[in-house]
């Protein structure tokens, strides 16, 4: 924050400066449905609420790329766009197999329903594919092309210097920790009054970190090919499989 901010001369400014601060915000806001035992804030639409939240970031990197003025900034604004908006569909259709298995939007029903057994053993292919549409949501190694240094110089951020720059990675970072503590709720079966769901966040955490140091970029076509060729025929599946279990077992009840 203490060096030297500059604006590009033919920049849209005002689009340019709030963009970070937007990002920032929306990455915080998506805290607002982390479940409290409390009744301070219990969301009975957390998840409604984390779909809206997730689905505006793609306006502040959109708006960021373009306000640059700059080819670069705009190319990696346009890549993340189509990434972000591919993978949300899996990812919205992964939570919505779990939907129908709990049949609740609050997440405080995932922590109840995980009390035997977490559903990271009923169904481990949706846990990898949720992990792996996470990177790709926070445009992590190997799916960061919004910053492919290699071809974009730094990607849709690049003409961005000290506060704005520091901004955009603060709300990055914040998105990592969120999507590691949702991972953790749907996947883990946390329990909010122990150490060991805040251990599992921080494994989660590192899993980030981890892959960000092992595994080399992905190549662009490969990847929207994972996304709609892969993810979604499979996700599309479990979310019938889930379905048709639920209204078996309704009509047993009846």
């Amino acid at each position: 924050f203490s060096k030297e901010q500059t604006f590009p001369l033919m920049s849209n400014f005002f689009i340019y400066y709030m963009s970070p601060v937007f990002s920032l915000f929306l990455s915080l806001m998506l805290w607002l449905c982390m479940p409290f035992l409390t009744y301070l804030f219990n969301f009975n639409m957390g998840i409604l609420y984390f779909l809206c939240c997730s689905s505006l970031s793609v306006y502040t990197i959109m708006m960021a790329g373009w306000s640059s003025n700059s080819n670069y900034a705009m190319l990696g604004g346009l890549r993340a766009v189509a990434q972000t908006i591919s993978y949300e569909v899996s990812l919205f259709l992964i939570l919505l197999s779990f939907l129908f298995l709990i049949m609740s939007l609050n997440l405080l029903d995932f922590i109840k329903y995980q009390e035997d057994i977490w559903f990271l053993f009923l169904c481990f292919p949706l846990c990898l594919m949720w992990f792996i549409s996470s990177l790709a949501e926070t445009n992590r190694t190997p799916f960061d092309f919004a910053e492919g240094e290699s071809e974009l110089v730094s990607g849709f951020n690049v003409e961005y210097s000290s506060g704005g720059f520091a901004l955009i990675f603060l709300a990055e970072y914040s998105s990592i920790l969120f999507m590691s503590m949702l991972c953790c709720i749907l996947f883990l079966g946390a329990n909010l009054n122990s150490l060991f769901f805040f251990l599992k966040l921080v494994f989660m955490a590192f899993l980030w970190v981890w892959v960000r140091g092992t595994l080399p970029r992905y190549r662009y076509d490969k990847l929207m090919f994972l996304c709609w060729k892969s993810f979604l025929p499979v996700s599309l599946n479990y979310l019938m499989f889930f379905s048709g279990l639920s209204l078996f077992l309704f009509s047993q009840l009846l």
